[in-house]
């Protein structure tokens, strides 16, 4: 289906041609003319100047993005493309005047269908024709699921992947050239689908960023909605209220701090971590800062890897350290999680179903139906690998939406399938682990790694992430490690606290025992 998929996308161009030399924005502005693109509505193309603010005043308001400003001159480019009869997709196709010849996707969010502006803008900022997608539905909600596996495709990987072949197309046309290289980056729910373009649409991409990646999609979340019914609503006694989340933090920290070599508050490999929460329960007479039994119980499920009816695997834990960087305020407020729509209007179809119903019956439902393959665990890179292809994989170690413990999980399953050794693996595949980086940004580690606009510490390779995949790609220089930087209360404006060499897969960062730990030259990157 796919390729015959690609061979009617390439039919469709065949009308286009280039336009006439003008200025670059009267170029821009008649542009539409030029483009002759079946299955497309809408076509507008504008000329944005640098520093203009964009409104999206029809933009759904669950997106949480009604304004853009624009950082370069550029050539916006939006049109609506039809992916069959009863779905579509938005597209944007950011065109800046100063062109490297590179071309990039971005991806989405969670179950969104929000284009990312600001990965847009960034992307356009740094010379590349950048095109981004709404995943074929509005809204951060699965509701257009229901009763719609047209729309389910277009999530599993058609949006994605049909928004690459138009940026392409409309990319060549609009400059007169193709592109040079071609490259992707996203996080979460963009860090599958990146994955996905690795292992399904190896030609695509050049240099793919995937971070914090949803792969193992269906398990995932199965995982991230079993929660719910383990913890209860807040009036359940197995329930642990949101306010003892930090006491039961500093309780791993004193238990865990330490295993990379200094007590900072950061830990460096949380897989090392075997937390016994025995010493919270409560004792007689006490009622704060505690926990009842039962409490306790759940707080040992929580940190638990996921199994099914037969004990095999669902998902891995939630790695320790997450406490105060999301965890609680997504997965432990009593509440159901946004991925239940998952279930609710993709698998079960019914708008009415209760998330507090779900049982590891249904994990087993969700992940046999695997609906067009949205797993997206597929271990054999070799079309990606032999066309040249490299991929920069990262994660959060304190990530509390999408543990890090399944991103190893994922490179070992690569390096088993393809019989390749980390050292061979490294030629095309390297994975980094980004100590105190919550879920694609945030946290108190040095989390400024360049993968977002307001992640930049640096446009040094070093320092970059999307800057190491241009020069790993270009110049065959491959990254050994990513220096992150933390700023004072996270604040570019209060200075650089400390910065750190975060360690590729399979070493582990330790402090050298001497020195200042807040010297990224005072740490190691060491066998696991």
């Amino acid at each position: 289906m796919a390729s015959l998929y690609i061979a009617t996308l390439w039919a469709l161009f065949q009308g286009i041609s280039a336009a006439e030399p003008s200025s670059f924005r009267q170029q821009c502005l008649s542009f539409p003319k030029s483009l002759n693109i079946a299955n497309a509505t809408a076509t507008e193309s504008e000329f944005v100047a640098a520093n203009t603010t964009l409104e999206f005043p029809n933009a759904d308001a669950s997106c949480s993005r009604p304004s853009q400003q624009v950082s370069t001159d550029l050539c916006r480019v939006t049109l609506q493309f039809a992916t069959s009869p009863r779905s579509g997709i938005k597209v944007e196709v950011w065109l800046p005047e100063e062109w490297s010849g590179r071309f990039l996707s971005t991806g989405n969010g969670g179950l969104g269908g929000c284009i990312q502006y600001e990965d847009l803008d960034y992307a356009s900022s740094l010379g590349f024709a950048t095109v981004a997608t709404n995943n074929g539905h509005d809204g951060t909600t699965g509701q257009s699921f229901l009763n719609n596996p047209d729309v389910i495709e277009d999530f599993a990987y058609r949006a994605l992947h049909t928004g690459v072949v138009l940026g392409k197309d409309i990319t060549k046309t609009f400059y007169g050239k193709p592109h040079t290289k071609s490259y992707y980056l996203g996080c979460s729910t963009g860090g599958r689908q990146g994955w996905k373009e690795v292992q399904s649409f190896p030609q695509d991409f050049d240099g793919v960023v995937a971070g914090a990646p949803a792969f193992s999609f269906n398990n995932l979340t199965s995982w991230s909605c079993h929660f719910l019914p383990l913890t209860g609503l807040p009036s359940a006694d197995t329930f642990i209220p949101l306010d003892i989340w930090p006491t039961i933090h500093q309780d791993i920290l004193d238990q865990c701090d330490e295993l990379d070599g200094v007590k900072d508050g950061i830990l460096e490999s949380p897989d090392l971590c075997d937390y016994d929460p025995s010493g919270l329960l409560c004792g007689s007479g006490q009622s704060s800062d505690c926990l009842t039994a039962k409490q306790l119980q759940t707080l040992r499920s929580t940190y638990s890897p996921l199994t099914s009816i037969d004990g095999s695997l669902v998902y891995p834990r939630l790695q320790p350290g997450a406490e105060l960087t999301g965890a609680p305020q997504t997965y432990f407020t009593g509440e159901p999680f946004g991925a239940a729509d998952w279930f609710r209007y993709a698998i079960f179809n019914d708008s009415d179903w209760d998330p507090l119903t779900l049982k590891p019956e249904d994990y087993v439902l969700s992940s046999t139906l695997n609906h067009f393959n949205i797993e997206t665990w597929e271990g054999d890179l070799s079309a990606f690998k032999n066309r040249g292809g490299k991929v920069l994989h990262y994660h959060g170690l304190v990530d509390g939406i999408i543990s890090s413990d399944n991103s190893p999980r994922y490179y070992e399953h690569v390096s088993q399938t393809m019989n390749l050794s980390p050292a061979k693996l490294d030629d095309f595949y390297r994975y980094f682990r980004i100590s105190g980086m919550a879920h694609c940004s945030g946290g108190p580690g040095a989390a400024f790694i360049g993968n977002q606009a307001h992640s930049v510490a640096s446009l040094d390779p070093e320092e970059n992430v999307l800057m190491a995949i241009v020069r790993w790609v270009e110049e065959g220089i491959a990254p050994d490690t990513i220096l992150g930087t933390a700023y004072v209360n996270g604040t570019k404006d209060a200075g650089i606290d400390f910065k750190r060499r975060h360690c590729r897969w399979p070493t582990r960062n330790v402090y050298k025992g001497s020195g200042d730990p807040k010297d990224e030259n005072n740490w190691q990157c060491v066998d696991i």
